[in-house]
């Protein structure tokens, strides 16, 4: 489920990569707030709508983190030169480890197929791991993506952004407005819109989430990363969308031109918070090194 973002390659070619995800192979010419002290509503909860939405929101990963599991569902809308796919997955995150296991399903005509089996992700601290790969991949083996050396950081590639940079990219707000309260599957949330900027994100991260939005922030054509984000009146984060933009568009021949840009929305959603979650990375023998080809 490598996903190069090729700077040379047209927007709806970007948008078939992403939407195939478990099929396109690396190939040769892609580059592989502040601290306030929150408020109480007596109940020992902190009072989320008194605060400031910065600190609020610079918080936001490190609540996960106390909160241990969760259960995730995940969609990744693309759209570029016209096309629209959705690639859509569900499973848990343990936010302590930063490890999580997911199983992703892309859409039925995204490879020109109806019966492509769901493809497995094992995420940890730098690297993705992907089995039912497709594309030669025997299905007994895993594939690993070095995330720190993607031009995107796994924010996309994957087809899945990883739960625990998503909360980290919130360390990167700026101009965050607070919406309001509504309800998310029974539960009270406070919405906050805002512009997260990557590069900022990379700074405050944590040293297991820094190397990937480094690279982010080094491969996206844009550092601002609109968002919306919704947080349970314990800070725990329970709804995130965000709009990342690329430019795709041919150097040779087109000077002068301006670049194709591709839309990718994320969003994700935690739930069952304390979950258990079980992630065994493979052992080496387990990991493929041949030759991924191109689907």
């Amino acid at each position: 489920m490598v996903v190069q973002q090729c700077r040379d390659g047209g927007g709806a070619r970007a948008a078939r990569a992403l939407a195939v995800a478990g099929v396109i192979a690396v190939t040769a010419g892609c580059v592989g707030g502040s601290g306030g002290g929150g408020g109480s509503d007596g109940s020992g909860q902190r009072a989320v709508a008194a605060e400031r939405p910065l600190d609020v929101l610079g918080r936001a990963a490190g609540v996960l983190a106390e909160a241990g599991g969760a259960e995730a569902r995940t969609s990744m809308e693309t759209a570029a030169g016209g096309t629209r796919v959705t690639i859509r997955g569900e499973g848990t995150y343990d936010f302590r480890t930063q490890m999580g296991r997911l199983k992703v399903v892309l859409p039925t005509d995204a490879a020109g197929a109806d019966d492509r089996r769901p493809i497995t992700e094992l995420l940890a601290p730098g690297a993705l791991y992907m089995k039912n790969r497709g594309a030669g991949v025997p299905d007994d083996k895993w594939v690993r993506i070095d995330t720190t050396a993607l031009e995107d950081g796994n924010l996309v590639t994957g087809g899945v952004t990883d739960p625990m940079a998503a909360a980290e990219l919130l360390r990167g707000a700026a101009d965050v407005t607070y919406e309001g309260k509504s309800e998310l599957a029974g539960v009270t949330v406070h919405h906050y819109r805002g512009v997260a900027d990557l590069n900022r994100a990379a700074r405050a991260a944590s040293p297991q989430s820094r190397g990937a939005l480094s690279a982010a922030a080094k491969g996206f054509s844009k550092d601002a990363v609109p968002f919306d984000a919704y947080l349970d009146e314990e800070g725990r984060l329970r709804k995130v969308r965000h709009r990342f933009s690329f430019a795709s568009g041919s150097r040779e021949g087109r000077e002068g031109q301006e670049a194709a840009e591709v839309t990718v929305v994320s969003t994700l959603l935690l739930y069952g918070f304390g979950a258990p979650v079980t992630v065994k990375l493979p052992d080496e023998d387990d990991i493929y090194t041949g030759e991924i080809r191109q689907g």
